[in-house]
């Protein structure tokens, strides 16, 4: 018996997240070959948009844009590395994902806007990094309109400064982003701590944390706080007593209902409650209804009519 269609799609979108050029086409190719060969309904709806999607990611990999920094969204979130020229984004990039990226200590290594994507707790996070920002960046010095757009995309900014540096640079971005009317969620952090002689305090009022790439502690720290900055909660669906080693990205608030109808529509609509282990229940495996909140860490059994 086939898979669900709803469910089907599902599993489609995660495959394909984070894949380009011949691996993306590998992943739509297998997908494609799983698909029951209906010539209509949702299964035959499935087939033209996979097929879609597979020509365009063969005109993606023969094309280069050059006028354009738009960076395509992907993961549960996008997070911008954000701080002046030198200030350790490109490393701390390289160091929480598997992107490999040119570094150097000079200014104005990177050029581009670079995406990549981290893992927390399962979910797979997208994280950018804006080159350099100048003075003068929100009236169009540096090329800094198209990297002021890239950044107001994004769901939340990493305000990052090498901790050996002053204080003045890092104003400098501030200003500029503030000037461009952009306001999000954000951390500051301190890069290459690793470098630093005696620690400096941080700002009045900001969240601070001191990171070096050659710290595995600093860099989960630096994660978890990440994590924190997308308003999401990590929720694992458990089926026969078998947690999902693969969590669900909810906005907060989210209730039993939200997620049986993520994990499938017909599943949203039949479900009646759930059993709970996690922060939200009063103890393991309390019986809930459909509109119970949900917490991050959450291991959820829905149960259904």
């Amino acid at each position: 018996m086939p898979m669900p269609h709803r469910t089907f799609a599902e599993v489609a979108k995660r495959r394909l997240v984070g894949k380009e050029g011949s691996a993306r086409v590998a992943a739509i190719q297998a997908l494609l070959s799983e698909l029951p060969g209906y010539r209509n309904g949702p299964y035959a709806d499935l087939r033209k948009w996979l097929e879609g999607e597979l020509d365009r990611t063969r005109v993606r990999a023969k094309v280069v844009r050059r006028d354009s920094l738009q960076v395509r969204r992907e993961g549960a979130a996008q997070i911008a590395l954000v701080g002046p020229p030198n200030a350790g984004k490109s490393s701390l990039l390289q160091a929480l994902s598997d992107i490999q990226i040119r570094t150097g200590d000079y200014a104005f290594t990177t050029l581009r806007p670079v995406p990549a994507l981290t893992r927390i707790g399962g979910v797979l996070v997208q994280l950018v990094e804006i080159p350099g920002l100048i003075e003068g960046a929100h009236e169009d010095r540096g090329g800094g309109r198209a990297l002021l757009g890239v950044l107001r995309n994004a769901d939340a900014i990493v305000f990052c400064h090498a901790a050996n540096e002053p204080p003045a640079a890092l104003e400098v971005v501030r200003r500029e982003v503030a000037a461009a009317a952009i306001d999000k969620p954000s951390i500051l952090i301190r890069t290459k701590a690793d470098e630093l002689e005696e620690r400096v305090d941080a700002p009045a009022g900001d969240e601070c944390l001191f990171v070096s790439v050659l710290d595995d502690a600093s860099l989960d720290r630096l994660r978890e706080a990440i994590w924190r900055l997308t308003g999401l909660i990590r929720v694992f669906p458990e089926r026969a007593g078998a947690r999902d080693d693969e969590p669900f990205a909810l906005p907060f608030g989210a209730t039993v209902a939200d997620l049986a109808d993520r994990v499938h529509h017909d599943l949203g609509a039949r479900a009646t409650g759930a059993r709970i282990r996690g922060s939200s229940a009063r103890f393991d495996g309390q019986l809930v209804g459909r509109g119970h909140v949900l917490r991050d860490g959450d291991v959820v059994e829905i149960l259904m009519r």
